[in-house]
């Protein structure tokens, strides 16, 4: 069986340790694995550089380097089309996320899914805050198992993986992807540890476009809600009419009060500005996911010659019984 291990990279200082802890997790393993990194174009001059050490020095580990910064889902999704594991692994560049758990991971292997169920989060109480807002909307948009948490740290199947690979989007959110294809899943309660290295590449503008897609490409909820609220502002606006023509002609009250008409079309104004604004959101979007654009774009690679000869003797030796193509 052969194990892929999926980390998207992004000014990482500590690729060796990473590569150690998972290839020292192996030796004593029968499975084969790779590890397959994907430099989401940092803007560490070390980055690759290492990386090409790494692919040279290591037989399981392969590097690829995007031509700009995709974003860590559209980075995933490429490693994930680049893998050739019977189950794939993915996980952060930074430790926080212990390659020592992998054979706990492996131990669940009957699931099509499973994913790490953080106890205490080393995380900033912005980021935790953030989390748990996002939190509210996975639950009502991605379609979960509801007593499991969504984290980076998660293993796939075969099946899953090359099901997220057939649906073509140019603003892939991961989960979404996932739980698409399938809800067979299971939750591993693991340690979180403290990041090493350079801080989270995560602004707070880069965590608003994740949550943009979540909501908007991958439902249509915020339209819906626009629409409700709409009928509704429809429904009192009637109301309040009827009201005031009924005051006028049984009680002779007239219409008093500019600054609260004003007021009120101020708010139908922005109402509609903000449906015609969110209407261009999604017909652009539309227009993107019509025209098929790459979700991501290769400029190099490296350790992938040595990998490909490796991979077709493992197929032909060691994995008579696997049904996927090898790339």
């Amino acid at each position: 069986m052969l194990i892929s291990i999926v980390i998207p990279v992004y000014n990482s200082t500590v690729l060796e340790e990473v590569t150690r802890h998972i290839n020292a997790v192996f030796a004593n393993r029968p499975e084969e694995h790779e590890i397959i990194f994907i430099d989401d174009f940092s803007t560490s001059a070390h980055v690759w550089p290492t990386l090409t050490r790494l692919a040279e020095e290591h037989q399981s580990v392969r590097a690829i380097q995007l031509t700009r910064n995709f974003g860590q889902h559209a980075a995933t999704l490429c490693g994930l089309k680049e893998s050739r594991g019977d189950l794939v692994i993915t996980m952060d560049d930074d430790l926080q996320h212990s390659p020592e758990e992998i054979p706990r991971f492996l131990s669940l292997k009957d699931f099509d899914i499973v994913l790490a169920q953080f106890k205490n989060k080393q995380h900033n109480l912005f980021k935790r805050l953030t989390s748990r807002i996002k939190g509210v909307f996975d639950q009502i948009i991605v379609n979960k198992p509801k007593k499991l948490h969504l984290s980076s740290y998660r293993m796939l199947s075969r099946i899953v993986v090359d099901g997220m690979l057939s649906i073509n989007t140019p603003h892939p959110f991961i989960p979404s992807l996932i739980f698409h294809v399938s809800q067979n899943a299971a939750g591993l309660e693991v340690e979180h540890r403290r990041r090493q290295g350079a801080r989270s590449g995560y602004t707070l503008w880069k965590l608003f476009r994740i949550f943009t897609n979540l909501v908007i490409n991958n439902s249509s909820l915020v339209l819906r809600l626009v629409g409700y609220l709409g009928i509704s502002l429809a429904v009192v606006s009637f109301l309040i009419a009827l009201l005031t023509i009924y005051k006028k002609l049984m009680h002779g009250i007239g219409i008093q009060g500019w600054a609260s008409l004003f007021a009120t079309l101020l708010l139908i104004g922005g109402l509609l500005l903000f449906s015609v604004g969110l209407m261009g959101e999604y017909l652009i979007r539309i227009i993107e996911t019509s025209e098929a654009k790459p979700t991501f774009f290769v400029r190099r690679r490296a350790g992938f010659d040595l990998h490909k000869e490796t991979a077709r003797l493992l197929v032909e030796e060691k994995l008579p019984s696997s049904d996927h193509t090898v790339a």
